[in-house]
């Protein structure tokens, strides 16, 4: 069978959905020319109603999709995108940025996206995955194998996050995710080397004479540098808009 592509599953879902699909948007590293040869797509499919019986018809074809690598299309309502700009801020932000629209309206063009939702967002999305990143790493029991997997794993939510950092610095992230360490790298230290490194793995090139746990030790403390600079940014921010209330 051949591998389906994001235009395939485009005419795939056009004959399920009908009437009921709205618009079929490709984000994600595919969408900004950025992806490593392990990346996957990502897609997101706006309808005009999500019942279990669309989901039922969708199924196999998600299942299909999913077998390939990736994941399953990410579902909205045309009216429940349009109401989650303030929950989703960070994620639609990004989207908004770099996305390509594979049929239907461009919902996305439009969307607004409110500044205090995105620091909102940033703020728990940076601390939590930094806390998951620190309880991952003592699963895996400083494991060569298991800590390399863990960095490779998490680099592209850091540099996600990283983009919207640079937003609440009010400049516009390139989108390309590792052209943000420079960007960011004029508001806060980081060490755009180790991430370099991490990406190299990623993208499945030789290590250099460094050992996993050496690696860690940097890219731990350079997402630790970028979540409290964001931290004491976001607390200045708003200790300046309580005076001017």
């Amino acid at each position: 069978m051949a591998k389906i592509t994001p235009e395939i599953l485009t005419g795939e879902l056009k004959k399920i959905c009908g009437d009921n699909l709205r618009s079929v948007v490709l984000y994600g590293s595919a969408a900004a020319g950025d992806g490593v040869k392990t990346s996957d797509y990502n897609v997101l499919v706006i309808l005009e109603h999500v019942e279990a019986e669309d989901l039922i018809a969708l199924a196999d074809l998600s299942a299909r999709w999913g077998k390939e690598g990736n994941h399953a299309p990410l579902l909205f309502t045309r009216a429940g995108l349009a109401r989650s700009a303030d929950v989703f801020a960070v994620e639609f932000s990004d989207i908004k940025q770099t996305h390509k629209t594979l049929y239907g309206e461009d919902y996305l063009a439009n969307m607004e996206i409110d500044p205090a939702c995105l620091r909102l967002e940033l703020e728990r999305e940076l601390k939590s995955k930094l806390i998951l990143l620190r309880e991952n790493f003592l699963v895996t029991k400083g494991s060569p194998k298991e800590t390399d997997r863990l960095m490779i794993s998490s680099i592209s939510s850091f540099l996600t996050l990283f983009k919207a950092a640079l937003r609440l610095y009010g400049e516009v992230p390139p989108a390309k995710k590792m052209e943000v360490l420079p960007a960011i790298s004029k508001h806060v230290n980081v060490d755009e080397e180790v991430f370099a490194i991490v990406w190299g793995l990623k993208e499945g090139k030789n290590r250099p004479d460094i050992t996993s746990l050496q690696i860690f030790i940097r890219y731990l403390k350079a997402v630790q540098n970028v979540t409290d600079a964001v931290d004491l940014w976001i607390e200045k921010s708003e200790k300046e808009q309580g005076k001017k209330n």
